[in-house]
């Protein structure tokens, strides 16, 4: 069955696209989801419509995404951690303790799972932390962990 997206569906399409689907999957899961609608000759109106929508949806996304971005990077991030002489740490420092540091310091809500560390950060120092805000928005930010003792 031939369907008009209404919304952006995972490995589907976004709005405005005409996908070609199984009889059943559009019955009973996207149409009475509001999802999709049946294409028909007097929908093309009606999906030029729906694609400059999100079009600017997107573009007005990306832009808040970047102003995050730039606030993000303008600061280093802070976090403490117990750490011994050597300033290795006792554990860890993850993804949660970088996303509290961020609230904390800058105000921003981060989910933990943007947040892409290479390697657990076992170390006091400077360490590079990659941020998944938006599709092609990935700000590299700079954490400084710093050592207290017990």
């Amino acid at each position: 069955m031939r369907v008009i997206l209404q919304q952006p569906v995972d490995k589907l399409g976004v709005p405005g696209d005409i996908v070609e689907v199984a009889d059943g999957y559009a019955r009973n899961y996207l149409m009475p989801r509001g999802m999709a609608v049946k294409a028909t000759k007097g929908g093309e109106k009606h999906v030029t419509s729906l694609q400059r929508a999100h079009t600017v949806r997107v573009d007005k996304a990306k832009g808040e995404a970047e102003q995050v971005a730039s606030r993000l990077t303008a600061t280093p991030i802070t976090v403490k951690a117990h750490a011994g002489e050597e300033g290795k740490l006792f554990g860890s420092v993850t993804a949660g303790d970088i996303v509290d540091a961020l609230h904390a310091q800058v105000g921003i809500r981060v989910d933990r799972h943007d947040v892409h560390l290479d390697e657990a950060i076992r170390s006091v120092g400077t360490h590079e932390v990659r941020i998944h805000l938006f599709a092609e928005v990935d700000p590299i930010i700079s954490v400084e962990v710093i050592g207290t003792e017990s």
